[in-house]
């Protein structure tokens, strides 16, 4: 899967995985935050991009409001995406635990 978005950085892996469940903004940060154990915490401007930029590419989309919140859900092509990028890093990790070394890195 080729696509410029490709590899996903850090950020647009927790925004994906966040977005397995329907949610609104600030729900998606609060849940990126607990996903990542606190290591990741957006500002609302770098979400917001995200969100419209995954949007624009059919990796999410709007699912509903919440008042004046809109509620984004990832779609079959995210999902996709992500199961692509979790392939490509279950490959890199195994080559951390090749038998040919067992050298600390």
């Amino acid at each position: 899967m080729k696509h410029k978005l490709l590899p996903l950085s850090e950020t647009m892996h927790y925004i994906l995985l966040a977005l397995r469940e329907p949610l609104h903004g600030y729900a998606a940060m609060q849940k990126i935050e607990e996903l990542s154990n606190g290591t990741v915490i957006l500002a609302a401007g770098t979400l917001y991009g995200a969100l419209e930029n995954l949007n624009k590419h059919a990796w999410i989309e709007p699912v509903g409001e919440h008042g004046r919140k809109k509620i984004y859900k990832i779609t079959a092509e995210g999902k996709a995406v992500l199961e692509s990028e979790r392939e490509r890093l279950l490959h890199i990790l195994s080559l951390y635990e090749g038998s040919e070394s067992n050298e600390e890195i």
